[in-house]
């Protein structure tokens, strides 16, 4: 396994990112238990997850997983780069009682204490904002950070789905405070389907030194040989991969992709995780496997080496906007 620093950090993290959200509503607790085992012998040692994982009534299920195996023993805390977040509404119905969800400092306090009591650690490594949160200002949000930093429960501070230029407020208000290392990372959806975070996003996150961790790397199983799948029999798309490929341009577009790859005889969802590696700014792409097979193919996927013909063909299948801001402003 290759590792990178995350960010403008000293922190080395893996260039795969293992994703948690499948933990407890898909994968039941001994086989996540199997998979975060396989990935630390892989060498992954970033682990992502979020306080909402598990969804609905069982909200927090998913940090509850990793805290047993955390409990386990063998060093298995120590070698973990262990990432959370917060942002959602924690209660199991939408009646909840007020402040229990988004950045105000009180809610930021509440949620690192219940995630640290159900992951069952001193301390998280990483702690992302979810969401942006408009009514909160950034100076309260790093008012909030800096408590926690200096009590030792968290060490860094990350962004999922900001646009560009809340990266750029926030930095901007963490260096006017002084003292604050402001955010360091960004997961954001990118992917070869969908590449609009070139335009605005990954150009922020390099210029304030943010590694950027996309999520969805092979959008919604879009990228993962689809349409093959369905032809063998297997699994019929959803979400995102059926909304695709139910638009007949789409859904040539995605044939072409499947058939080059069988050219090169590459896996397609392999191809797309190789294809992010590649990217400027990417730190490592979020795998989420709910089987260790997946894992495995994940695995393959960080050693794979795309020639630069094929690299091209890929951006001929899936052209991204251009480089920023000419793309979109002349």
């Amino acid at each position: 396994m290759e590792y990178t620093q995350l960010g403008r950090t000293g922190l080395k993290v893996s260039r795969l990112v293992l994703g948690t959200m499948n933990f407890g509503p898909q994968t039941d607790e001994a086989d996540s238990h199997a998979i975060m085992d396989a990935a630390l012998d892989a060498g992954i040692n970033l682990f992502d997850t979020a306080n909402v994982y598990g969804w609905g009534e069982n909200k927090g299920r998913t940090e509850s997983i990793i805290g047993n195996w955390f409990a386990k023993g063998g060093d298995r805390r120590d070698k973990v780069v262990l990432a959370t977040k917060v942002y959602g509404n924690m209660a199991a119905s939408a009646d909840s009682w007020p402040n229990h969800d988004k950045l105000s400092a009180l809610n930021i306090r509440r949620a690192v204490d219940a995630s640290l009591k159900r992951l069952r650690t001193d301390h998280i490594d990483v702690y992302q904002f979810h969401h942006i949160d408009r009514a909160t200002p950034f100076d309260e949000i790093w008012q909030a950070v800096d408590v926690l930093v200096r009590q030792g429960k968290i060490l860094y501070a990350g962004s999922s789905n900001f646009p560009g230029y809340k990266i750029a407020q926030a930095n901007e208000t963490a260096a006017r405070r002084g003292g604050t290392i402001g955010l360091v990372s960004e997961q954001c959806l990118y992917n070869l389907a969908e590449r609009r975070a070139e335009m605005e996003v990954i150009p922020a996150a390099q210029e304030y030194g943010l590694g950027v961790i996309p999520w969805s790397p092979l959008h919604g199983g879009l990228l993962g040989g689809v349409i093959r799948k369905e032809a063998e029999g297997g699994r019929r798309s959803s979400g995102r991969a059926a909304d695709a490929l139910a638009d007949s341009a789409a859904r040539a577009q995605v044939q072409a992709y499947e058939d080059l790859l069988d050219k090169h005889g590459v896996e397609p969802g392999e191809a797309a995780l190789a294809w992010l590696l590649t990217r400027p700014g990417v730190t490592g792409p979020i795998v989420g496997p709910r089987t260790a097979q997946q894992l495995d193919s994940a695995i393959r996927a960080s050693e794979l080496t795309l020639s630069e013909e094929l690299l091209t063909s890929l951006d001929e299948i899936f052209p991204g906007p251009g480089p920023s801001p000419e793309a979109f402003a002349w």
